[in-house]
């Protein structure tokens, strides 16, 4: 029987031509599994109302068509209400819009390089609050002027502790700026460098909580190619983070993604003792290894357009349709949602993954594990054979597991579920679906 051997995706996301070291992608659109435009168009109603669990489905076994990424996204991760219409929707734009352009304005105000289609990548103010007169920031600040503009570069000393903490994250943005997603040509233009930097100074500014940490560029990156509008990928950005910010919550004693590894662990020492036992002896018993797969979901591990297509298969499996109103909701309750859910919602709306947390009675005082979590022990598990016998260090290990997904992202997913209704059934013995243990 003829069968689709799909159309590869690159020419979306060109790499630059010097480049070619990068991953090979494998992510390719085919029709009758990908969500094309006119399926996604279909799930419409004619007033706008969106019946995403249309679409689901076909996200999960075949990814996003990447003329229609950006929009979909959106409402994977809770922009956008799906039972609003074509009218309301564009009404929340412009106020975003709006709500954007007035933090940027106001990061503008202390630090004249927001916005002005320029970046900096060498600090500015010292922690006591005292300008930086290094000939590099002053040729960043004023490039026509070069490093005699030292009186016109707009910085008086501060001594509001908050704008200090702020303005000396900004020369480390525009560091993982420059490395991040180098291989793009979509970033060989200045104004999407810039664009990137701006987003994310802004988001430092108004999560006083995280701020601004190493990787948050590379998950930033696909929101600025995917939307157009700066603001729009501004709050895409910002409603993912809302699921990752915990993260990069850290404490003197304590990494945020550290609780995802100690249930990684706690997984797979119920569920392959062996295994647990071997990557202890290889020096892996803190999981450390998985800690970038975990931190930026696989972004780094992954080509460009593969990553982007695990995302939304994952994003797809554990869709909410409260999403959007929980985001909103805490908005008004001046809070961040982490993980936080509705009592009542469609089930047919749900994603599998949600289903399943749904039909287990996940207890709803506690956000259930991320679905990278499980992602990553079911690649343990399957591959467990492979790495007892083979794995001689964590580095094998890293290797054997990334090669797993990439070669076989459809079936780790549906072994991943496997596993999940298992430790389902084992949780009251070992392993609490909420939280391992």
């Amino acid at each position: 029987m003829w069968r689709d051997a799909g159309t590869p995706a690159d020419s979306f996301y060109e790499i630059r031509p010097e480049c070619t070291d990068v991953p090979k992608t494998r992510f390719k659109i085919k029709a009758g599994k990908t969500l094309s435009v006119r399926k996604w168009q279909a799930a419409f109603s004619p007033e706008g109302y969106l019946d995403l669990g249309k679409t689901l489905s076909r996200i999960y076994r075949g990814g996003i068509h990447p003329l229609i990424r950006g929009e979909v996204w959106e409402f994977l991760l809770g922009c956008f209400d799906p039972k609003s219409t074509f009218d309301e929707r564009e009404q929340m734009r412009q106020r975003r819009r709006v709500e954007y352009a007035r933090w940027k304005e106001d990061c503008r105000q202390m630090f004249p390089v927001v916005g002005s289609g320029r970046f900096i990548t060498a600090p500015v103010i010292s922690e006591d609050g005292q300008p930086i007169q290094d000939p590099l920031v002053l040729s960043q600040m004023n490039p026509d002027k070069g490093a005699d503009g030292n009186r016109a570069n707009g910085i008086e000393p501060v001594t509001d502790k908050k704008v200090i903490q702020w303005m000396l994250t900004l020369h480390q943005i525009g560091l993982d700026v420059v490395r991040t997603d180098r291989t793009l040509v979509f970033y060989e233009k200045q104004e999407h460098l810039s664009k990137l930097w701006d987003i994310l100074a802004v988001y430092a500014w108004i999560d006083t909580d995280v701020g601004y940490c190493q990787g948050m560029s590379d998950l930033c990156s696909p929101m600025i190619i995917l939307l157009e509008d700066e603001a729009d990928a501004f709050w895409c950005f910002e409603r993912l983070m809302r699921r990752l910010r915990g993260n990069f919550r850290c404490t003197d004693s304590s990494v945020g993604v550290e609780a995802q590894l100690n249930n990684l662990a706690s997984i797979t020492q119920v569920i392959d003792p062996k295994l647990h036992q071997h990557l202890e002896t290889l020096g892996g018993g803190d999981y450390l290894f998985a800690f970038r797969m975990l931190m930026v979901l696989f972004r780094r591990e992954f080509s460009f357009c593969d990553s982007l297509y695990l995302w939304e298969m994952m994003w797809a499996l554990e869709y909410d349709p409260d999403l959007f109103s929980v985001y909103e909701e805490s908005d008004t309750d001046s809070e961040k949602a982490e993980g936080s859910k509705g009592k009542a919602k469609s089930i047919r709306q749900c994603g599998k993954y949600e289903r399943e947390n749904m039909k287990s009675g996940a207890n709803n005082s506690e956000a259930p594990l991320p679905i990278s979590v499980f992602l990553v022990a079911s690649v343990l598990k399957d591959k467990s054979s492979k790495l007892l016998t083979e794995a001689r260090g964590l580095d094998d290990v890293v290797k054997v597991c990334i090669m797993s997904l990439i070669c076989n992202s459809f079936e780790a997913f549906n072994f991943m579920l496997a596993l999940r209704m298992t430790l389902h059934q084992l949780s009251g013995k070992h392993v609490h679906m909420g939280t391992a243990r």
